[in-house]
């Protein structure tokens, strides 16, 4: 049950930190970052919950959205704005420490 909750922690209950990692190489749409993570990173993740995510962190300045036309129809696109990497950058820097300093 511990191993079960921190993997939830670490996932489904921070999945800006993934959104993210994925939006760092390039714009994605919400279905498509649902995708990613499912098939990617493994976290078993529903899509609207995903859009829940990128809304807050839309209001929050960690990402944008772009609309794009692909195949005449319009998608929006999410990518990351240079506060959201930054936030990565320090999320990875203190997730990275406490990893240290459990290892001693």
């Amino acid at each position: 049950m511990a191993f079960q909750r921190l993997e939830r922690k670490l996932t489904k209950e921070n999945l800006w930190i993934h959104i993210l990692s994925a939006l760092k190489n390039k714009p994605m749409y919400g279905y498509e970052i649902a995708n990613y993570l499912r098939k990617d990173k493994k976290i078993d993740v529903a899509v609207i919950t995903v859009y829940t995510v990128l809304y807050k962190m839309e209001r929050e300045g960690l990402v944008e959205r772009k609309s794009g036309n692909v195949l005449n129809m319009r998608k929006v696109y999410y990518s990351a704005t240079e506060k959201g990497l930054n936030l990565l950058k320090d999320a990875i820097n203190y997730l990275e420490a406490t990893l240290a300093s459990i290892k001693g």
